[in-house]
């Protein structure tokens, strides 16, 4: 439901599990080794080439090995997949299913990225208990919405302004577009990191040129 409002405390228990404090560490390192989280790559389109798999971050995939990664297919868990190392540049949502070549993960952005070199998993991702809130200005000011489902046109459903400028998420994990439809640019959002407070456009990515926002969805685990 989308509805302004002020957003409730962050439940107890969920808080715990997607917190990125160094105590809950040891947890995530139990989930990504009993295989929560799997990610296979190749070298080159089409699953072909040089391959291997991954059941945690990798921030270098040419420390690996790799020129670079053309095809993947997820198994277990979100992940989500930079353009450059060290997750610098474009980044794409990578939901379970098959990726066998660039158009698969970059679907219709904006911006062509036929490889990925850098990839990491999305450990708070909750499908059924997902919540955000947008703001109009910077620094979670002005008119807002709070939003627990996936609106694939934000004007469509009240928001007057192409632009959302702060977004704080207060539970699981969402990716935002730059265009309806869930097309153009994509940001990851995600509650442990950077404490769920993107306080300025520039906090979505850091390849983020605008606040345009015009459709979000709920990440898929």
């Amino acid at each position: 439901i989308m509805r302004p409002g002020t957003c409730s405390p962050l439940s107890p228990i969920f808080a715990l599990v997607c917190s990125a404090n160094a105590k809950d560490l040891p947890m995530t390192s139990h989930m990504e080794s009993t295989g929560q989280f799997k990610i296979i790559v190749w070298e080159e389109e089409n699953f072909q080439g040089k391959r291997s798999e991954f059941m945690m971050e990798c921030p270098n995939a040419m420390e690996r090995g790799f020129r670079k990664i053309r095809s993947i297919k997820v198994e277990n868990g979100p992940w989500v997949g930079f353009e450059y190392p060290e997750y610098q540049g474009q980044q794409f949502i990578l939901e379970k299913g098959d990726y066998p070549h660039w158009e698969a993960w970059s679907g219709n952005s904006a911006y062509r990225t036929e490889h990925l070199l850098s990839f990491r998993t999305i450990r708070c991702a909750n499908h059924n208990d997902s919540r955000v809130t947008l703001y109009e200005s910077e620094n979670f000011q002005g008119y807002k919405f709070e939003l627990t489902d996936d609106y694939p046109s934000l004007q469509a459903m009240g928001w007057s302004s192409k632009e959302v400028s702060s977004i704080r998420v207060l539970s699981g994990a969402w990716v935002a577009y730059q265009y309806p439809g869930y097309r153009g640019y994509q940001y990851i959002l995600e509650r442990d990191r950077q404490n769920g407070e993107y306080r300025k456009y520039t906090d979505y990515s850091s390849q983020a040129h605008s606040s345009q926002i015009q459709s979000i969805r709920r990440i898929q685990h």
